[in-house]
């Protein structure tokens, strides 16, 4: 039965300052360190075995797939890192804090930058240092494919046409996959898996650090889906993002 493991890194340090992250290059906390290496204890408790990972470009994406590979014994394994699987871009949010835009720019305002599927925050100005155009990982690209703001249906178009190319094809010649990413970019991969659709989409929450298994069948359609360890501890924390989000 084709195998797809998705896990959201763990909690990095402006997870734990509750500050927008986007595409800037913020690494784990040390409680995001453990519960990276936790998410490999589990992964192995439940006897998975992967042929190939991937991952995005930023550091806590990239570390949290080294340390659950750490636990697992399998830092040799083929990872594969691609922009197209990087977070969200928050534009000019990035770097602020969200409870403060919230007390600044209203709850609502806000609530609509973070979960509204076609709605896009405010724009980075191409000569800000915040802007990808200034970042060497992304040098090769297009300037046209370097996004200074993005909606989640931003997020979908990169990333699912990536998915469909390059990751499918791997699972269809019967290879298990991981998967380790972000919050945004992982839901938009659950949005198209599971055919979310726009409005509902704003209601699922991934929570840092827990693996969630999927179980496909030949055509790749979800057959089933859950997450490893204690059932109760991940939709807890998954209830904690959905209170972030909400910002009450």
């Amino acid at each position: 039965m084709p195998q797809l493991v998705l896990l959201r890194h763990g909690q990095s340090t402006w997870n734990r300052e509750n500050r927008f992250s986007g595409w800037t290059d913020v690494d784990l906390s040390p409680r995001g360190e453990e519960e990276a290496r936790a998410a490999g204890r589990m992964i192995a408790a439940a006897h998975l075995d992967f042929d190939q990972c991937y991952t995005s470009v930023l550091t806590r994406a990239i570390r949290t797939l080294w340390l659950v590979l750490g636990e697992l014994d399998r830092i040799w394994l083929p990872v594969a890192k691609d922009w197209r699987l990087n977070e969200r871009h928050y534009g000019a949010l990035q770097g602020k804090n969200k409870a403060e835009m919230a007390r600044e720019q209203g709850e609502e305002q806000v609530f609509q930058w973070r979960r509204g599927y076609t709605v896009r925050p405010p724009a980075l100005e191409d000569q800000d240092p915040r802007h990808p155009r200034h970042d060497p990982r992304y040098r090769r690209l297009a300037p046209d494919l370097l996004p200074a703001t993005e909606s989640l249906a931003d997020t979908v178009a990169r990333f699912v046409p990536y998915f469909e190319t390059t990751i499918a094809p791997a699972i269809r010649m019967g290879e298990k996959i991981l998967i380790v990413a972000h919050g945004n970019s992982l839901r938009a991969l659950v949005k198209y898996l599971d055919k979310i659709s726009d409005a509902d989409i704003t209601k699922i929450n991934i929570p840092t650090g827990i693996p969630m298994v999927y179980d496909l069948d030949s055509n790749l359609h979800p057959r089933n889906h859950h997450y490893l360890g204690d059932p109760r501890v991940a939709e807890r924390a998954a209830a904690a993002v959905a209170a972030q989000s909400q910002l009450k």
